[in-house]
């Protein structure tokens, strides 16, 4: 009873720090803006990671999650590994491992580094944690 306590008090854990460029932070910001109506619950999750991320120099991004990166990523409930390349909507090809930023799963990588976890909200209301294992351009 005292852990669920203890768990209930903590609250949500805290997300990550994030960092994206200037130029793709405006882009992503569009994209949510302009998706809200067909993708909410994603539109909305991309919005808000666009609005707390830390805007970035070009030359301060080496190893971050940003559009167009090779990411491998742990999935923390199965341990498996994948590795992916990130891009927007109209490249996604999930056969070639193009996943879109407008997944969950892209939403919640952008502007991560490596050895950077973060936990979000799947569609079907559970919790998912990820681990960034590497990040390449």
């Amino acid at each position: 009873m005292r852990k669920l306590e203890a768990e209930i008090q903590q609250g949500p854990p805290a997300l990550p720090p994030i960092k994206i460029a200037e130029g793709e932070c405006r882009r992503l910001s569009s994209l949510a803006n302009s998706t809200m109506d067909l993708f909410p619950r994603v539109a909305q999750f991309l919005a808000r990671e666009v609005e707390r991320a830390t805007v970035a120099q070009e030359d301060d991004l080496r190893g971050v999650v940003r559009m167009g990166s090779k990411v491998t990523y742990r999935d923390d409930r199965s341990g498996a590994s994948r590795e992916i390349v990130l891009v927007y909507p109209h490249e996604a090809n999930i056969e070639l491992n193009r996943i879109s930023i407008l997944t969950p799963v892209g939403a919640a990588l952008i502007g991560l580094s490596e050895g950077q976890r973060i936990e979000f909200e799947t569609p079907d209301k559970r919790t998912r944690g990820l681990t960034v294992l590497a990040v390449s351009e």
